[in-house]
This record gives C-alpha cells, sequence and structure tokens, in this order.
C-alpha cells in the first residue's frame, strides 16, 4: 500500500524551552501530517543523549530521553511553574539547540519538578516501576552514580562498583536513595506524556517510526549491567570496536568505537538482551527502522586503541538466525532495515529472508562511485525510499555541494527545472512517484533549507544533532502543496488504517 512521511527528531519541534518536546507542538505537527494527507512520523532514536549529543549514542538503550519531558504539561499536573520555567535560560537561537545550557538548567528545574512529586506521588507510578524492573532499576542508579562521579565514566569508577560487587552496589543504593528516585520519576514522566503522544497519533491515523541503533555506547547502563553480552577482556575494556573500513567517500574508514557484541554468548541465551531490546522498541512504536542492518550479516572490528578505522577486519554476524528468533519470540513485527552501505550477497540473502523493506537513498542514486540501486528506475516496491537520512545534506545543500557531474546527472534523470519548480521539490517528486511503497522526506527539505539544516555530519564532532524548526514554519500554501502531491502520487493517508 502505498504512503509516505515526514522525518523530524522530536527534538527539532519548536518549544520555548531550548529543546522540541512531547507536548503542544508536537500535537501540531501530528495535525499538519494529517492535514498533509501523510501516514508516518519518522524520528531518531528518543534515548537520552550523552556527549557529543548523538542520539546513536546514549546512557541507556531502554530509557527516554529526559529532555523530551513536556515542561507545560508539568505546569498543569502543578509539578513546575510558569514562572519557574521562564525563569532559566534554554539558549538565544531558536533555531538551534543548545545542548550545553540544557545539561546545565534542565535537571535543577526537573529536581524542582521531584520535590512536589515526591509529596503526591501518583497512583500508578508504583506500577510503572514494576513493569519497567528489568532495565530501570540498573539505568537509575547507574545515572546515581553518574552524578556522584561527576560525569566520569563507568569504566573510570571504583572497581567494586565498576565490577557490580553485590556488597557496594547494595551500599550505594541505600545512600543514593533520593536520587535513584528522581531518575525513576524523570523515566515515569517521560513514558506517560509519549504514551499520551503515541495515542494521539494513531487516533489521527498517523504511524510512528522509530530507530534502533545497532550499537550503544560504550558508557552506557547497557554495558555495565551486561558486561558478558560485549567484547570485553577480563578488566572490562574493549577489545576491539565498531566502525567502518576505508571506501571512496573516506580513506581513514570510520571509528565509531562502540563495543562490539559477543554474539556467540547471545546466541547461547537466545539473544535474550536484542529480544528485549526490540520488544521494548516495537511498544513505543508502531514501526522499528533498525540501523546499520549489514552488521548483522558481517560486521567490522576494530583493534582497541587505534586511531583510524584502517586495520579493522570483518567477522560474521548473526545472520538471520537473530531475526527469526526475535520473530519467534515475539511475532511478525514491521521493521525497516536500514540496507545502506557495501552490500554482499549474503547481506541482499539476509535481507530476502527477513521479507523487511530495505532503504534506498535518492542522493546517493546520482553519485558515480555508487551503483545503479539507488536511481528510482531500479527500486522494488517492498521498500522505503528517502530523499536524505539525518546523515545527509538536505537537498538544497547537497545540490550546492555535490560534484558538478552528480548535480548535472541529478537534473536530467528527474528533469529538474527552476522555472517550474524549485529544485527540492523536484527531488521529492522523484521519490514520491517512484515504485517504493513508502516514501519518506525530511521537514528540512520541505521548507526549503539548505546546509544550515543538515543534521549530522557523520564522523564530525560540535555542531551537530542541534536543528530546530521556526515557530510558524508551516503554513496552509505549504500543507496544500504536500497534500497536492501526495494525491499525485496516490500515497494518500487512507481513512481506514
Amino acid at each position: 500500500m502505498r504512503s509516505s512521511g515526514v522525518l523530524m527528531h522530536i527534538s527539532s519541534l519548536p518549544s520555548p524551552y531550548g529543546i522540541g518536546t512531547l507536548g503542544k507542538e508536537a500535537r501540531k505537527f501530528i495535525d499538519f501530517l494529517v492535514k498533509a494527507g501523510q501516514s508516518y512520523w519518522q524520528v531518531l532514536p528518543i534515548c537520552p543523549t550523552s556527549y557529543g549529543d548523538s542520539p546513536y549514542q546514549s546512557f541507556s538503550s531502554f530509557a527516554g530521553n529526559p529532555y523530551f519531558i513536556d515542561l507545560d504539561l508539568l505546569c498543569k499536573e502543578k509539578l513546575l511553574t510558569k514562572k519557574e520555567c521562564q525563569s532559566f535560560q534554554w539558549g538565544k537561537d531558536i533555531s538551534k539547540v543548545d545542548y550545553g545550557i540544557l545539561h546545565e538548567n534542565r535537571y535543577p528545574l526537573l529536581h524542582k519538578a521531584f520535590d512536589r512529586f515526591q509529596k503526591k506521588i501518583p497512583e500508578d507510578y508504583k506500577a510503572f516501576c514494576k513493569e519497567q524492573e528489568d532495565w530501570l532499576e540498573d539505568y537509575a542508579l547507574f545515572m546515581a552514580l553518574k552524578d556522584i562521579y561527576q560525569g566520569a565514566a563507568w569504566s573510570e569508577w571504583e572497581t567494586d562498583i565498576k565490577l557490580r560487587r553485590a556488597d557496594a552496589l547494595q551500599k550505594v543504593k541505600e545512600e543514593l536513595t533520593e536520587e535513584i528516585d528522581f531518575w525513576k520519576m524523570l523515566q515515569y514522566l517521560f513514558y506517560k506524556q509519549w504514551a499520551s503522544l503515541k495515542s494521539y497519533a494513531n487516533e489521527k491515523g498517523i504511524r510512528m517510526i522509530g530507530d534502533v541503533p545497532i550499537y550503544v555506547a560504550m558508557d552506557s547502563v547497557d554495558v555495565w549491567a551486561n558486561p558478558s553480552q560485549f567484547y570485553l577482556d577480563e578488566n572490562l575494556v574493549p577489545i576491539d570496536v565498531a566502525g567502518c573500513p576505508p571506501d571512496a567517500f573516506s580513506e581513514d574508514g570510520q571509528l565509531w568505537g562502540n563495543p562490539l557484541f559477543r554474539w556467540d554468548i547471545m546466541k547461547k541465551d537466545e539473544y535474550c538482551w536484542w529480544t528485549k531490546r526490540i520488544e521494548k522498541i516495537s511498544k513505543l512504536f508502531d514501526v522499528v527502522r533498525i540501523d546499520h542492518f549489514r552488521g548483522f550479516d558481517s560486521y567490522y572490528a576494530i583493534p582497541f586503541g587505534d586511531k583510524t578505522a584502517k586495520n579493522g577486519v570483518w567477522r560474521e554476524g548473526p545472520g538471520i538466525a537473530l531475526f527469526r528468533t526475535i520473530e519467534k519470540k515475539l511475532g511478525k513485527l514491521n521493521i525497516i532495515a536500514e540496507d545502506l552501505g557495501f552490500l554482499t550477497d549474503s547481506v541482499r540473502k539476509m535481507l530476502a529472508d527477513s521479507g523487511y523493506p530495505g532503504m534506498k537513498v535518492i542522493q546517493f542514486a546520482f553519485d558515480t562511485r555508487e551503483d545503479g540501486d539507488y536511481l528510482p528506475h531500479n527500486y522494488t516496491r517492498n521498500s522505503v525510499v528517502y530523499a536524505g537520512t539525518h546523515d545527509n545534506d538536505t537537498i538544497l545543500g547537497w545540490l550546492k555541494t555535490a560534484p558538478k557531474t552528480c548535480v548535472a546527472f541529478a537534473k536530467e534523470y528527474l528533469k529538474l527545472d527552476k522555472e517550474k519548480e524549485e529544485y527540492n521539490w523536484g527531488v521529492m517528486r522523484g521519490i514520491w512517484s517512484s515504485v517504493s511503497d513508502t516514501a519518506i522526506v525530511t521537514m528540512q527539505d520541505l521548507l526549503g533549507i539548505g546546509s544550515k539544516g543538515r543534521m549530522n555530519t557523520p564522523s564530525t564532532l560540535g555542531g551537530n544533532w542541534s536543528w530546530r524548526m521556526e515557530p510558524n514554519a508551516i503554513d496552509y500554501k505549504l500543507i496544500k502543496r504536500i497534500w497536492n502531491q501526495t494525491e499525485l502520487y496516490g500515497r494518500l493517508q487512507k481513512k481506514s488504517e
């Protein structure tokens, strides 16, 4: 069934408090999607961000980002006052997230909410903590310890705590009861607001697409609480780490630095950790995009301590067995496989065997260093096509910075003509008109924003993940234009869905 949607992260929504949240503006965005005939809202990982502000490097795979808790909703619940929310600085530029200011000011404000929360604890709070106990207890303790150790990585904590010796953990749990409860409260508030927002979206016929990074951060509760699941030595130091090999785009490759999974151990317990992870995200979203899908077929392992990815080697991953085990345990799920990058025959077979739709990115179609798989005439119906993802420049930014031969090819192939339509609309037309069942465009491309709207430049630090849509950027003219294109190419939301 043909459909379309928009990719925009929660953080990019307008808000007077420095970052997008799960409140009124999120509902307004859902209303916009409905009026524009869309079926999907895709977001990036909603987990807490850590150093570098990337949603793909989180302190937890299961927790929600406390920054996304809507402050106005807390005011309605009398946990905060408007005056308190406005008394903090949230950044001077409404088009950017200032993560430094957020980190400095959000938690002192949320502690005010915690003081009031403790005086009148909601009836369903205890049940929430019990339901989420399998990850919440470790997460809340981890974050409380983070504060005690002034943000230091868990690998630098005292040995007894680092190694999770029972007596030491019990002692700090008793000492940090209040701090642990604070972090539990934040997750209660996040999950409550998320459930309300998702319910609103589903009632309007909008399905939410979420994102699961393949790897987790070394400095995360995932690794601290489950070290045997990761490729670490006896001192809990990574042996090899994740990344991508050198290619035409990067002569040094990409050194991500994430710890690798012990797939042999995971296989023995029937991929319990992964099953729990996918189960959790599938309850939060209607569709799940699994990042770096090819890494499950074979993955690139780089010696820990190397400065580049040049010395890495390929190793065999779990393959289709992982996904068959997950399906056996959880049933058939709606999954999108991010199968971008260098694909081997075995990766293609794994994708075909899974039945999941793969991804197409039209920006890649006109790069002479790629093969022709990304050209629309080669698409299959069982795929999700994007103009670009969070790792790409915007369409207008790409057209300015890409090699001239690539731009000339794109203009010829897509019949781009500035006299008839803006270039960003011409490229989006290319994906909407394709045979792919689902087409997703970024909000930046719909607004016609150049490179300043780019969400992330891979392998760079600073300035990423900060773009925000300005208030009132969406008007009737834009809604009507999107709706017309969506109707023209048979992608209008089906009201029965």
